[in-house]
């Protein structure tokens, strides 16, 4: 997998990593991040240029988020049960709305890129759950810039060391993200305990 993607990288450059990243953001299972950690080895080689590559990423990023809340706007009711038909996907669907209903622009900062796997159901979500066009943008573009600067920059960094740093940015993720729920969780029974308890601190 390595290897094929080492070499779509390099005859294609940033056009691959911005198709790329625009299918993931519609939940086409492609290795974005993996593609990302790629470009930004071969930057560092010197055989793309670093500014190319990260901007390629992010405009097929937003491009994508852009084309999935526009779809959820339009036919979300469509999509969702398209989506359902596969218990793993109607898992997530539920896991976004959640997400997306509680956290609003907040969730689609943090489905960018700590909770990435949620991000184009969220897309399809937003605009049903009363999201607005604006607030949806402007995180959703603040999230995909810290999305893109993670991989691109770890890559750039790693060079040869893909698989490695692969796994320690996966396993660094994963640990911020089980800290966020944790932290999450905790403020909610924060909160139903002060509304039982009011005067309590």
């Amino acid at each position: 997998m390595t290897e094929w993607l080492q070499a779509l990288v390099a005859d294609w450059g940033a056009l691959a990593l911005g198709i790329i990243t625009f299918l993931s953001c519609l939940a086409v299972p492609v290795p974005s991040s993996l593609m990302m950690l790629t470009a930004g080895a071969f930057a560092a080689s010197g055989d793309l240029d670093l500014t190319t590559v990260a901007t390629s990423a992010l405009i097929g990023a937003v491009l994508g988020d852009q084309t999935g809340y526009q779809l959820g706007r339009l036919g979300y009711r469509r999509a969702e049960a398209w989506l359902l038909h596969s218990p793993a996907r109607a898992a997530l669907l539920r896991r976004a709305r959640d997400a997306t209903r509680k956290g609003g622009g907040i969730a689609v900062f943090l489905s960018r890129w700590l909770f990435s796997v949620l991000g184009p159901y969220v897309n399809l979500l937003a605009p049903g759950v009363g999201l607005g066009w604006l607030t949806f943008t402007a995180m959703g573009i603040a999230g995909e810039i810290v999305w893109v600067i993670l991989y691109v920059g770890l890559g750039y960094v790693a060079g040869g060391q893909l698989e490695q740093a692969g796994d320690m940015l996966g396993d660094a993720l994963g640990l911020l993200g089980s800290l966020a729920m944790a932290a999450g969780l905790g403020w909610m029974l924060l909160k139903r305990h002060r509304k039982r308890h009011p005067g309590t601190p």
